[in-house]
């Protein structure tokens, strides 16, 4: 189980496991991401009665699929359960998942909610369509006929996992999909029904972050082997702030009459504040600067890109001038060369990778 601020579902979940699992021999293990609540406290104590209950408590980490790659890791099980600390999916399913899975050879089994049988609870009217049209996308990008590929809850073989633990992104919460979507031996695998439950106790982690954690996912197995995927994030918000500069250079220059230098000037600082904006939220959603942490990301984030404006221009002409390389070309170069010293220096100082 991934943790976060669990604390009043961990002793109900362990006792509902207890119950459906009597009669199996198991472990359950937490991977706890620090949670300010004391979840990891209470978890270690109730494990100080029952040597069944471990806790992994991560310290400078945070992620629900790198948690679970972790705990999958950290048990000698051949056979691990992947289920949410919230309660809300079907705990009473692992002992018939675990008797499919052994009796029939498979190497993974798929809680799903949209098989026969199965359902999604009263999600509203939007929120199942959007569910719907992200299970289509990782169904195709996963190449996969599962009908619920973005399943939280599977269980499967523990080999089957180390197989591909090396190709495994850890991007997002949707860990199933990044498994089938990772090269490996073909997977045996199987999907039984459950109905989604709603949260018991404690807030739901769904917000914004969720679509923007997909979307870092689908990139991250598409073009991620070739290119860091928070790179191409930074680029897009990079080419978003060209528009934005263009528009505040041509509203001062040609509609206002400012001079061209301050309009200039004017423009360049715009862009370089609105980039640094949108990759706080976008790009950098995961570490997030909030409050008077702005200030200071912001200052050095115009003190990066500053640099970077230097270095693309001085490659530029260099390439130009001294090896009469076509100017686009040189062009080119150097808002490659630009781009990717703000990105590292701006991802590690004002993000903090």
């Amino acid at each position: 189980m991934p943790t976060f601020n669990e604390v009043e579902n961990a002793e109900r979940l362990i006792h509902r496991l207890a119950r459906a699992l009597d009669g199996l021999e198991y472990e359950i293990l937490f991977v706890d991401d620090n949670s300010p609540d004391g979840t990891a406290a209470a978890v270690r104590e109730i494990g100080g009665r029952d040597a069944r209950v471990r806790c992994l408590q991560r310290i400078g980490r945070r992620g629900l699929a790198t948690a679970v790659i972790e705990g999958m890791l950290a048990t000698t099980a051949p056979v691990v359960a992947v289920i949410d600390g919230d309660l809300q999916h079907d705990e009473r399913l692992l002992p018939e998942m675990y008797r499919q899975l052994t009796e029939d050879g498979l190497d993974l089994v798929v809680g799903s909610r949209y098989v026969a049988g199965g359902g999604v609870g009263d999600w509203s009217e939007a929120r199942q369509r959007g569910s719907k049209l992200a299970t289509r996308i990782a169904g195709r990008m996963a190449g996969t006929e599962l009908a619920d590929p973005m399943s939280g809850f599977f269980m499967l073989r523990t080999d089957a996992l180390r197989d591909r633990a090396a190709g495994l992104s850890g991007v997002g919460y949707k860990l199933l999909l990044d498994i089938l979507a990772t090269p490996g031996p073909a997977l045996k695998l199987r999907e039984v029904p459950y109905e989604f439950k709603a949260r018991e106790h404690g807030d739901s982690k769904l917000d914004n972050k969720v679509l923007l954690e997909f979307l870092e996912l689908i990139l991250a197995k598409s073009v991620g082997r070739y290119v860091p995927v928070k790179f191409i994030m930074f680029s897009l918000v990079g080419a978003l702030g060209v528009v934005v500069h263009m528009i505040v250079l041509a509203t001062l220059f040609r509609s206002f009459g400012v001079g061209f230098g301050i309009s200039q000037t004017v423009a360049t600082l715009v862009a370089m504040t609105a980039n640094f904006f949108i990759n706080n939220v976008f790009t950098y959603f995961d570490r997030r600067l909030r409050g008077w942490k702005l200030v200071p990301g912001w200052l050095s984030f115009c003190a990066a890109s500053s640099v970077g404006a230097l270095a693309n221009v001085g490659v530029a002409v260099f390439l130009f001038e001294s090896f009469g390389t076509i100017w686009y070309a040189s062009a080119l170069a150097g808002v490659i060369v630009g781009a990717t010293w703000n990105y590292a220096v701006t991802a590690l100082y004002t993000w903090k990778i």
